[in-house]
């Protein structure tokens, strides 16, 4: 295992003591592992809080500021935070309008996440939650009941972060990150393992001339393990089941997020962006907004993942909305 660390048990906590070195100006760091807003709380606004395990980075702690989240609880590496931590991040973005929380579907997450709840509305604090499970390459996992959360999260954090930040109330929030994952679609592959610094050993086997196609961000398996194929073949492999899934109809509009996660060269996932380009226009769609980059990682993984959301005129109309968080910014 070659890795730029320290010591395994000593990862995350150094992560965000550099993240807070970094980005000191949007962020700040809390016991117990929360990551906040610089600014928060702010009164009469709602707070959105997302979490899950380290390794994924940026998500979720690179989208917390202006426009996107209030605070993100991470675990170690590849595992759900506590209830401790989501308790604390409820707590320290509650300016009495309520908090969302926007939760990836693992069974560990859940069940945290509605502990915490309970906490916090025991304490009086109004909490709501949405759960995002828009992985159409399994419908039950290792880690799930149902589909996995994976990129639907990143552009639900966003659109709800930019409606919490105009002032919109905690009923209208939660349904508008309903909406989003009642219409978003996503599903990811993989060329190589990872490794995660405690295990020391890559998570899976894989050939050199295999792929992974439907694969979790911890590593899951998938499909099906196939052939290495060329860049369009694993492009249509992925993007036809998510159009066929919600199902997408000609005319609609689109937002296209095209994922690295971790290991892709930003040149590939342009590769793969022109074919999903090509491949919407055959159905179709027009792609409105899109985003391309690594937001939702498995840490050194080489693979890429494709998330399909249909627009409405206020979700884009959000997503265009200012946003200033260390992982995307625009606007501001």
């Amino acid at each position: 295992m070659k890795k730029l660390i320290n010591a395994p048990d000593a990862v995350v906590d150094e992560a965000l003591a550099g993240m807070v070195a970094a980005h000191g100006d949007l962020l700040r760091v809390i016991e117990p592992n929360v990551v906040v807003r610089a600014d928060a709380p702010r009164q009469g606004k709602v707070g959105i809080i997302s979490g899950g395990g380290s390794g994924h980075e940026p998500m979720h702690g690179g989208f917390v500021g202006m426009g996107m989240l209030d605070a993100a609880c991470p675990g170690a590496v590849f595992t759900s935070p506590v209830p401790d931590q989501m308790l604390a991040a409820t707590k320290a973005v509650d300016g009495g309008a309520g908090v969302l929380h926007i939760v990836k579907n693992y069974t560990g997450d859940i069940m945290n996440f509605e502990l915490a709840a309970e906490l916090a509305q025991a304490e009086g604090i109004k909490v709501a939650s949405v759960v995002i499970a828009d992985d159409v390459a399994v419908q039950d996992s290792l880690y799930t009941a149902g589909r996995r959360g994976v990129g639907g999260t990143v552009l639900a954090e966003k659109v709800v972060g930019a409606a919490a930040e105009e002032g919109q109330d905690l009923a209208a929030v939660t349904a508008l990150c309903q909406r989003v994952q009642d219409n978003v679609r996503s599903m990811g592959m993989a060329l190589t393992s990872c490794t995660v610094p405690a295990a020391g050993k890559p998570t899976f086997e894989i050939g050199d001339d295999e792929m992974e196609v439907g694969v979790g961000i911890h590593g899951e398996p998938g499909r099906e393990r196939r052939k290495l194929a060329g860049a369009d073949e694993i492009t249509e492999a992925l993007l036809t089941p998510i159009l066929d899934d919600l199902p997408f109809s000609s005319g609609d509009r689109v937002l296209a997020f095209v994922n690295g996660m971790g290991g892709t060269p930003l040149i590939e996932l342009y590769v793969v962006y022109n074919k999903v380009a090509q491949l919407c226009a055959a159905r179709g769609l027009t792609i409105e907004r899109n985003l391309i980059g690594s937001y939702i990682t498995s840490l050194e993984m080489a693979g890429c993942s494709i998330t399909i959301l249909k627009l409405d005129d206020e979700m884009t109309r959000l997503w265009d909305a200012p946003v200033n968080t260390p992982a995307l910014r625009w606007g501001a």
